[in-house]
């Protein structure tokens, strides 16, 4: 579905990440030109030195200004803005770069949280110095031997990723406050059923919870009802698969669990005020 991979071919020694200036002159692939709505599998973190800089990312504008930080998350779409100057530094990296036990710690696919980030002045400082450090290991490709070098790269960059996962949580919603654990498993079953389960009779029953804890753990934690965090989900694959694919649209709604066409066009059209058609044309 033109998901783009990480461009290992382009990173020093081929290892699964890459650090250094920002530039709208390079794309992730020949197809995926940086000015149109495309979809990556890997993770970006731009930290900016200079702005405003406009940039949409799961078809929400975000302007960012001098030492503000956008996190790209696997699996989202975005849009270089024609008309922003980027200036500062890029981070990308690929999934199965770290070790399962640091993508839990550095909540990596924490969805939820904010993409765009503001840290204070000791934030920032604190995360150029990591940077720095991990753009030196990067670059540093003649002193160790490349099982060594790959293994220090991915102790600096766990460093920076959990300054960078504190400054992500404690910019969400409910700052901290822990998350409910009931909510959490919510969130995560929905992730990966929602292409086909929409029911939250059928999440509470799988998770073990009463549908009246569910309402309350998902209503404390986000403010919607359980069937609300789920539509709202379902509506966002629908329109990324709208934006960056030609699936005919009966098959964007077989991706999300509604086999019949017409069925998922007043779905969509009841959540967003447009029809599949409509929103696809808009952003082409």
């Amino acid at each position: 579905m033109r998901t783009f991979p990480f461009p290992v071919d382009l990173s020093v020694c081929g290892v699964g990440m890459q650090v250094g200036p920002m530039g709208t002159d390079r794309a992730w692939h020949a197809d995926a030109p940086l000015h149109r709505v495309h979809r990556i599998d890997f993770h970006v973190v731009m930290l900016f030195s200079g702005g405003p800089v406009r940039h949409m990312i799961d078809f929400a504008e975000y302007e960012a200004t001098a030492g503000d930080v956008l996190w790209i998350r696997p699996g989202q779409v975005h849009r270089f803005s024609r008309t922003s100057e980027y200036r500062g530094t890029v981070l990308t990296m690929q999934p199965g770069f770290l070790p399962r036990a640091t993508v839990e710690t550095t909540g990596l696919y924490r969805y939820d949280l904010p993409p765009l980030l503001h840290p204070d002045e000791a934030q920032r400082e604190a995360l150029l110095a990591a940077l720095a450090q991990l753009r030196r290991e990067y670059e540093d490709s003649t002193t160790l031997p490349l099982g060594v070098h790959t293994a220090v790269l991915r102790h600096s960059l766990t460093a920076f990723l959990l300054r960078l996962a504190h400054l992500a949580a404690s910019s969400g919603k409910g700052a901290g406050e822990q998350t409910d654990t009931t909510f959490t498993r919510f969130r995560d079953a929905v992730e990966q059923g929602f292409p086909v389960n929409h029911s939250v009779s059928a999440y509470a029953d799988a998770l073990g919870y009463s549908r009246r804890t569910l309402v309350r753990a998902v209503r404390a934690a986000t403010g919607e009802t359980p069937k609300g965090f789920i539509d709202k989900r379902v509506v966002l694959e629908a329109k990324r698969l709208l934006a960056h694919t030609d699936l005919p649209i009966g098959r964007v709604g077989a991706a999300v669990g509604f086999p019949d066409a017409a069925n998922f066009s007043k779905f969509f059209q009841l959540h967003t005020g447009q029809t599949p058609v409509a929103f696809r044309a808009e952003l082409r």
